[in-house]
């Protein structure tokens, strides 16, 4: 394996490009204790000492430390390993370690995030959010059993009430454009267009256009 590539990227750190398209970064201390020269051949022990020893166990450094300030799902983990430059086998050793000890759990992000957030949020708002931070389908949907299963519960319509007044929205006094402010900051919290007519027109009043 060639190094085709050598790009600095801070003081102490390097990104080495091989020819067989391998990225990973290493300490300048590392290249020269590797002998990691540019447009040179990495020798073989020096390869597998940095593939198999050194870039693992820096990963899963790295991912333990992340966690120590809050959960990340997997995506979020590996995303994170990604931009400091990790090989993908390398990630994925890091996030199975990681896992092997329970440290990430999706349902388990899931579960919290929905007790976090399905005062202010509607469930669609909820699961799109959860969908951009790696959680699929099954996960979401065991995760909201689990929700259900402690005693959670949710009225929409209730939450739609309490952001109105939370606002200050006065229905009789407000005008169209207030009208259409409000109706698209509810619908951007992920609210069917029906509940949020029906809290709108609520006082009776028609919902306008200019």
């Amino acid at each position: 394996m060639r190094v085709t590539q050598m790009t600095e990227i801070s003081k102490s750190r390097v990104r080495v490009t091989t020819d067989d398209e391998s990225v990973f970064v290493l300490y300048k201390s590392e290249l020269r204790r590797f002998h990691i020269r540019q447009d040179e051949e990495i020798e073989e022990d020096a390869l597998c000492a940095i593939m198999e020893e050194l870039l693992p166990k820096r990963a899963k450094l790295r991912a333990m430390n992340l966690l120590k300030n809050r959960d990340y799902t997997r995506k979020q983990l590996h995303d994170k390993l990604k931009e400091g430059g990790y090989p993908e086998h390398i990630i994925a050793k890091a996030l199975e370690y990681v896992e092997s000890f329970h440290y990430t759990d999706d349902c388990r992000y899931a579960v919290n995030f929905i007790r976090n957030h399905v005062q202010d949020r509607s469930r669609r708002r909820i699961e799109q959010d959860l969908a951009g931070r790696g959680i699929d389908r099954d996960v979401l949907e065991r995760a909201w059993d689990e929700w259900e299963a402690e005693g959670g519960s949710q009225d929409e319509q209730d939450m739609i009430d309490s952001l109105l007044r939370k606002k200050g929205f006065d229905r009789e006094a407000a005008s169209p454009k207030e009208w259409r402010r409000m109706y698209g900051y509810l619908m951007r919290k992920g609210f069917q267009a029906e509940q949020v007519c029906k809290a709108l027109h609520r006082a009776g009043l028609p919902f306008a256009e200019d």
